[in-house]
């Protein structure tokens, strides 16, 4: 019996077809399946990749966008831009001959250290700079190495189109647009919101017209008197507006860290505190006539020095004699005026140095503003030596200030550097009274007219200051030969539309001085020299009239001597 194996089993041939057209479908199924798997991939990566592409475009365009608001000045001058610039880095994963690729590169970059890229370059890290704001030439220069794994990045830098003439005003900023001084730091954050706003620039009451004429007249002067240092500020006595506001010496915000020396960053006329010497006076004056602890007849011995404790007043050019209000005023007696303030008392004294804003750091837009340096202990000697503008300091800001209310009705207003502040920002009140006020007007034009003031007479404009010498203080005394020189002016002094003061640090007399170096000799010229420049950009015209109504009458009350 023969035994049947599986290949000698008899197929159907129906069977067999079916069996054949089974599996042909199968695996054309199995092919649809898997190109439609494909298409699917191939639609995704298609969709993902213009996803990538057009996030990274509109994340190109938003890099092109202002990261701060510019600042203008109030003709709407620039003063401070965003400008569109390109940094390089590198991937050091995909640099190859580290060395190699870091000598090129030093060679197209300038101020670039070979040995600190190679050590970038030979790192694991997947990001290095390379130099960051680079000019276009470089990139070029770059670009043509053809270096695998160098990228350009679309960056923001800060361009101060004025240079150093706004440097302590507006200040600085960082590598990274953050703000560092000036106004840049005090409104970092309100310039980011105003350009992602379009709210428009911040716009100042600077004038740069005026800035540039105070710059070039200070920078004349510190050179002329070989000065360690200058300020100067004109403000609108009516409002208290910094019109412009200069220090020197100064640097160039586009490049900080070029500047030599810390004291080119030093704000002279907000930051700096000093003992502003006889300018004092002025405040003393207004104490006086505003309190009725004297009037403009009354007159006070200055025949003597006074003796009080261990320190001895005296006056510079003594008169040893008697002498009344406009005379103690006009010669500048430190005598006379601490026998005034004697009679007023030291608690009224301070109280009206409060009033006045120059106890206490001014409410004021700059970081860079100082806070006065007072006495610890308010007694008599302490009241007699403030009275004539020792034993306390202030900064520039302060005098202009407080002068601005003495002068312009008796209102004393925030300092403020913005065109448009917020109105619930004033703090204004009224100070002393107007009719006061017109006498301080007269008193200034006096010391112009026949004082120590006589060099900062201005041809065709009424121009009322006074004078400011004080020798600055060392450890056991103080330094004759090293003297703050300053003068605080208002003009037209008939009706004060503008205060300006200037200040020289440690002026060095010379031969058209006579070797003098006090402030009448060093200071008020610059005032007399700006005053021409400035007014009629300001609206000022000229003055008709040759003095202030009530400064003819004080000529009356002094000697003989003085009249003519």
């Amino acid at each position: 019996m023969r035994t049947i194996t599986a290949q000698d089993t008899p197929i159907a041939p129906g069977r067999t077809l079916r069996s054949v057209r089974s599996r042909i479908i199968f695996t054309v199924m199995l092919f649809g399946l898997a190109f439609a798997g494909l298409s699917v991939r191939v639609v995704d990566l298609g969709l993902s990749a213009e996803a990538s592409a057009w996030s990274a475009a509109r994340s190109g365009a938003a890099d092109m966008l202002p990261a701060r608001a510019d600042i203008v000045d109030r003709n709407g001058t620039l003063l401070a831009t965003d400008l569109k610039t390109i940094s390089i880095s590198a991937n050091p994963q995909k640099v190859q001959h580290s060395g190699e690729a870091a000598q090129q590169l030093a060679q197209v970059l300038g101020g670039v250290d070979p040995a600190v890229l190679e050590h970038r370059l030979s790192s694991t890290s997947s990001f290095a700079w390379i130099k960051r704001k680079v000019t276009p030439e470089e990139q070029h220069a770059v670009n043509q190495l053809g270096i695998p794994g160098i990228t350009f990045r679309d960056e923001i830098q800060r361009l101060y189109p004025q240079g150093s003439l706004t440097a302590h005003v507006v200040g600085y900023n960082s590598i990274d647009n953050e703000g560092l001084s000036g106004l840049e730091r005090a409104f970092d954050e309100e310039l980011r919101d105003r350009a992602a706003d379009n709210e428009g620039p911040l716009r100042l009451a600077l004038d740069m017209r005026v800035q540039h004429a105070m710059h070039e007249e200070l920078g004349a002067a510190m050179r002329q008197f070989n000065a360690a240092g200058a300020a100067g500020i004109v403000m609108d006595a009516r409002t208290s507006q910094v019109v412009a506001l200069v220090s020197l010496p100064d640097f160039d915000p586009n490049d900080p860290g070029s500047a030599a020396a810390d004291r080119q960053y030093m704000n002279r006329a907000s930051q700096g505190v000093y003992e502003m010497g006889s300018t004092f006076k002025t405040y003393t004056m207004a104490l006086a006539l505003e309190h009725g602890v004297a009037s403009m007849d009354d007159a006070y011995d200055a025949t003597h020095p006074i003796q009080i404790s261990r320190f001895t007043i005296r006056d510079d050019h003594p008169k040893a004699r008697w002498l009344n209000l406009p005379e103690i005023f006009m010669y500048s007696s430190n005598i006379g005026t601490a026998r005034i303030v004697a009679d007023a008392g030291n608690g009224l004294q301070k109280d009206f140095m409060q009033t006045l804003g120059l106890l206490n750091r001014p409410d004021f837009e700059l970081p860079e503003t100082g806070t006065p340096m007072v006495p610890e202990n308010w007694r008599n000697v302490q009241s007699m030596t403030v009275s004539y503008g020792y034993g306390i300091a202030v900064s520039g800001l302060q005098v202009a200030n407080s002068i601005a209310a003495l002068v312009n009705g008796g209102t004393l207003h925030r300092p403020t550097l913005l065109l448009n502040p917020d109105a619930r920002d004033d703090i204004s009140r009224q100070v002393i009274s107007a009719e006061t006020s017109e006498q301080v007007q007269a008193l200034m034009r006096l010391v112009v007219e026949k004082g120590t003031g006589r060099n900062a007479d201005a041809p065709g404009y009424l121009v009322g200051g006074k004078t400011g010498t004080a020798e600055k203080s060392t450890y056991g005394g103080y330094n004759r030969d090293a003297l703050v020189t300053s003068f605080v002016a208002a003009f037209p002094i008939d009706d004060p539309q503008y205060v300006v003061f200037v200040m020289l640090d440690e002026p060095k007399g010379n031969e058209s001085t006579y070797g003098f170096a006090g402030a009448g000799w060093t200071a008020a010229p610059i005032v007399r020299g700006l005053v021409p420049r400035i007014a009629p950009l300001l609206g000022v015209a000229p003055s008709k009239d040759d003095s202030h109504p009530m400064t003819r009458e004080l000529v009356r009350m002094i000697t003989p001597e003085v009249r003519s």
